[in-house]
């Protein structure tokens, strides 16, 4: 697939799992994809060379989300890669991972996961918006969490809901523009940087057992919804949570 070429995608969260995944899709459908990172610059200048090495484009750009003057610094290199040229696609994928059960989650932590799942990416999509072709694409990365009561991640999974809540209503009010807003909600997904994860006795057995597609998902599974939802071909789906978790607990299998 090529129908990309000539469309500019900031991925944020691209250093690594899911982010380069999609990153790494969107670039060998032809977008030229400025990839994000925090802190792992070793992991973007990695994404960016896999980009390269397949006949794409790619650059990459250092903000830490969730902190004072985040959006400012992740747009300043945007715009100066970009050099004049708008962006036509936006995927919101950094976030902050679970911080434990109510009774163990700080306020601090809790904090820091609405700074970078929920205030980053609204504030990302605001600062795009001048920037966005008429006819772009917002995708937000959300979570099965949203529709699992998992009290292990409640505090995650309520800026998953708040992420979601923003692209319905973002996308009634960009839709005179043509640009579509969606959420895409992966569940237990498996990618090179947290393998060891599903190494524990038992437990990808158990996700598989728990999955209607009987196993793990992969990153190039998300990323691979991810282009579609880029693409022309989804130009009529917006304000939607697409479910790309394999049907993850949707009920018992037997």
């Amino acid at each position: 697939m090529s129908d990309l070429i000539g469309r500019t995608a900031l991925v944020t969260g691209a250093s690594r799992g899911i982010g380069r995944a999609i990153a790494t899709r969107l670039a060998a459908a032809g977008a030229t994809v400025i990839v994000h990172f925090g802190t792992d610059e070793d992991g973007a200048a990695s994404t960016v060379a896999e980009i390269e090495r397949g006949g794409g484009t790619a650059f990459a750009v250092q903000a830490e989300l969730g902190t004072d003057g985040d959006v400012e610094k992740l747009f300043a290199g945007v715009e100066s890669g970009l050099a004049g040229r708008p962006l036509d696609i936006v995927v919101n994928n950094a976030a902050a991972q679970p911080a434990g059960p109510l009774g163990v989650t700080t306020r601090a932590e809790f904090d820091h996961l609405f700074a970078v799942n929920v205030r980053a990416p609204y504030f990302i999509i605001q600062r795009a918006l001048p920037l966005l072709r008429d006819g772009g694409r917002i995708i937000t990365i959300s979570s099965v969490a949203t529709r699992m009561a998992n009290p292990a991640q409640t505090s995650f999974a309520m800026t998953k809901g708040a992420i979601e809540t923003m692209s319905l209503t973002l996308a009634n009010e960009l839709g005179v523009r043509g640009i579509t807003v969606n959420a895409v909600a992966p569940g237990a997904t498996r990618t090179p940087a947290n393998a060891a994860v599903f190494e524990a006795p038992g437990l990808a057995d158990f996700i598989a057992g728990s999955t209607a597609l009987d196993r793990l998902g992969e990153d190039g599974d998300v990323a691979d919804v991810v282009a579609f939802l880029a693409s022309d071909a989804a130009r009529w789906i917006t304000g939607q949570v697409v479910d790309a978790s394999g049907g993850l607990f949707l009920g018992p299998r037997n």
